[in-house]
């Protein structure tokens, strides 16, 4: 007989979790798999095993591959994944959500810890990219503007992750044009001293076009990471790359450091969903997983890196190598709401950026 979730009714119709009634059923079903964009997930799964008694496996899988197995898994009516962490967000907006194929669940007992933009789809954590330069080479952030960067002195010395392999990159465009063009639009102002001539367009495509056409360096993480902070360089890279990367500061002598204050923004804050496979066998056990990564003990392993848990009462740690903690509120935050345009327009922003890159 299926185990049954594990809710009261409160007198005004709200849900009660009942964490130990979870448990108990959790630990009636078959075990679970959840696949994360993180190899710390290993880790994480076997605490958790450890903490409730619960058997789970970790698999690393990257935001693009977890959409593609769970939509194959639920077209075969077998859920191999029961936990999705940090997947694709436009594909899960745009296609995992709205056909079924997985459901975001928030514990009730913790939404008061939780913003209420980071309920539906519950945001478990998100990853801020930074603009990052040497602090080796360079005393101080070299640039205070992102308009800066499509200038001569910058021409392919500039290092990001691939979009065409990492499509974040141009839904991060899509949000930009669709929630912070205008402050894009003043930024140039204020560097340039007149008003951005748009041509009819958006001041993010013109910002788009001049920086793919100023050659950045499209590669992988670590490619990014070390062109930017290797020590010893004349003239290193500067970057767009996840606080993730800044723990090499530590492992690898990098020479990373935040550039804070850039105008418009110092970067962004791209979210981490939580989602369970709507045909899951074990439905109370990827619930319980799920509360655990909301919890401070579950997700430690990936708040040392800079990522920022959907629990607002969970800080990052004072020794965290990037020191973004102090810098959140200059970062742009990913808007769920219209991810599902960022999807639709993906592709647009691929080509606009092939049509006018130049190496």
């Amino acid at each position: 007989m299926a185990a049954v979730i594990s809710f009261a009714s409160a007198a005004k119709g709200e849900e009660i979790f009942d964490l130990e009634a979870t448990i108990a059923a959790a630990k009636k079903e078959p075990p679970i798999t959840v696949y994360a964009v993180t190899g710390k997930i290993v880790d994480t799964v076997k605490d958790f095993t450890e903490k409730y008694g619960i058997e789970a496996n970790g698999k690393k899988v990257n935001e693009a591959t977890q959409v593609e197995l769970m939509i194959r898994e639920h077209q075969a009516g077998n859920a191999v994944g029961d936990v999705s962490l940090a997947m694709d967000v436009a594909s899960a907006v745009g296609q995992i959500l709205p056909e079924g194929i997985a459901t975001s669940w928030m514990p009730p007992d913790l939404a008061g810890d939780i913003a209420e933009t980071s309920r539906n789809p519950l945001v478990v954590v998100s990853d801020p990219h930074v603009w990052t330069y040497n602090t080796e080479k360079y005393e101080k952030c070299p640039i205070t503007n992102i308009w800066q960067l499509t200038e001569p002195k910058w021409k392919g010395k500039v290092a990001m992750l691939d979009l065409f392999d990492k499509p974040l990159y141009a839904d991060w465009f899509n949000q930009i044009a669709a929630h912070r063009d205008n402050d894009v639009a003043r930024a140039y102002e204020a560097h340039y001293g007149k008003t951005l001539d748009t041509q009819g367009e958006s001041a993010t495509v013109a910002w788009v076009k001049a920086f793919a056409s100023n050659g950045p360096l499209l590669a992988d993480s670590s490619t990014v990471a070390e062109a930017a902070g290797a020590p010893g360089q004349a003239e290193p890279f500067f970057a767009i790359t996840s606080t993730a990367k800044y723990r090499e500061n530590v492992t690898k002598g990098l020479k990373l450091g935040i550039c804070a204050g850039v105008k418009p923004f110092t970067g962004f804050l791209y979210p981490g969903f939580g989602l369970i496979a709507a045909q899951t066998k074990s439905p109370n056990a990827a619930k319980l997983f799920v509360r655990y990564l909301m919890t401070a003990e579950g997700i430690a392993p990936q708040t040392v890196d800079g990522k920022v848990s959907g629990n607002r009462t969970i800080a990052l740690p004072a020794d965290e190598p990037s020191g973004v903690s102090k810098h959140l509120g200059e970062l742009m935050v990913f808007d769920a709401a219209t991810a599902d345009d960022d999807l639709q327009k993906r592709e647009t922003w691929q080509d606009l950026w092939r049509i006018n890159y130049q190496k």
